[in-house]
């Protein structure tokens, strides 16, 4: 949850055989606009208002804030005074009235990991458009549910991993895997440590409810998984590779407060190591290191899951008089986004929507499949259960 992330539009397009029930409309500065419902007032929806509503030279689309759902009006109202300054939404007591509002194109939701399958289910049942927080599910089976509702309903779903759409990493893929400007990368190492005090948190705390999927891996975790796959996955998801994994978690009762985590790609050799903790907060200066055959890349920022800029390193050695020989000889590219960055994952999920598509181009289903069931093994090794892993 703390960090817990270009179509044609045109007016009608068929994709699978299903036309899109969505049809774009013009604001006055022709960009497409699209409407958005926003289902939860906590702090990730705030965020991704936010962003949402920044002015930006590079915005592909004209977002509204068409409506919010929230477990009273009141809140709903307290959130729209503080974050939506430049329309007044329809405000609900309830998620179901903002999937049945006719003016809503697409939805986000920004509950907390257990409640992901029902709200999805909820709203392809409606016939809405779902951009929905990491982790998409709390495990792959229910994923799997959840993709099979919105293929039968032809009903668009995302997984808002907003990493994967910001254009630094978007531009290091391609340095790495086609312009290979450090070689063949054969080594990723990522941690992600926020420290959380779990003891001392109240009972109620989500932060110690195995039910509602807590623990380091699902909100932190994921995104050093996600460093790990796109520095080691030269591939389209659809044809990727799923690593095999040796996992160990520690726990603090039943909440799995650390996760140390191999990667190892059988059909390269290349391997990553990727760790998730909140037991203690990590090292900015280096969110992920990337090695390769001629250089390493080093990304920076304030989290994994918020780079800012990241540094192509030559080969560098170490000599015995010397010392470290030719690390002074980096080159750094630098991203720093207005506001947080959210924006680039709800411009993609619009422009999808408006052009009929049923799933994201940077986060396809299959890939979200793929990490749900990586995680799913990182748990598994690690005896982390959550109770509805056992319902049939």
């Amino acid at each position: 949850m703390y960090c817990s992330l270009i179509c044609s539009v045109i007016n009608s397009e068929c994709t699978n055989g299903i036309v899109s029930s969505v049809q774009p409309f013009y604001s006055m500065s022709e960009l497409p606009a699209i409407r958005w419902g926003i289902i939860a007032t906590g702090m990730i929806s705030s965020w991704f208002v936010e962003d949402l509503l920044i002015s930006r030279p590079d915005a592909k689309v004209k977002h509204m804030v068409q409506a919010i759902g929230s477990s009273s009006v009141q809140k709903g109202l307290d959130f729209s005074k503080q974050f939506v300054t430049n329309n007044s939404p329809a405000i609900y007591g309830s998620y179901g009235e903002v999937y049945a509002d006719s003016n809503v194109d697409i939805v986000y939701i920004g509950t907390p990991h257990a409640f992901h399958k029902q709200n999805f289910l909820d709203a392809i049942e409606a016939g809405k458009a779902v951009l929905c927080e990491k982790a998409f599910t709390l495990n792959a089976r229910d994923a799997r549910e959840v993709l099979a509702s919105a293929k039968d309903k032809g009903v668009y779903v995302a997984e808002a991993m907003w990493l994967r759409h910001r254009p630094l990493v978007q531009d290091l893929q391609r340095m790495l895997h086609k312009e290979k400007v450090i070689g063949d990368v054969f080594h990723v190492y990522s941690e992600f440590g926020l420290e959380m005090d779990i003891p001392n948190l109240p009972n109620g705390s989500r932060f110690k409810q195995p039910h509602l999927g807590a623990g380091s891996l699902l909100d932190l975790g994921i995104y050093t998984l996600t460093w790990a796959i796109l520095g080691l996955d030269a591939g389209t998801p659809a044809a990727s590779e799923t690593p095999k994994i040796l996992a160990a978690q520690s726990h603090h009762g039943e909440v799995e407060v650390t996760s140390s985590v191999i990667l190892h790609y059988p059909s390269t050799g290349r391997q990553a190591v990727v760790t998730s903790t909140t037991m203690a907060t990590g090292n900015p200066d280096v969110l992920a290191r990337i090695q390769g055959t001629n250089g390493t890349v080093e990304v920076h920022g304030t989290v994994p899951s918020d780079p800012h800029s990241f540094t192509v390193y030559p080969k560098f050695w170490r000599d015995q008089t010397k010392g470290l020989v030719g690390r002074n000889a980096g080159k750094t590219y630098d991203y720093r986004p207005i506001g947080r960055g959210y924006y680039w994952e709800a411009d993609n999920a619009a422009l999808d929507v408006l052009a009929g598509k049923l799933e994201s181009d940077v986060m396809p289903w299959m890939e979200t499949i793929r990490v749900m069931e990586i995680m799913d093994e990182i748990r598994r090794q690690g005896v982390t259960v959550y109770p509805q892993d056992t319902e049939q």
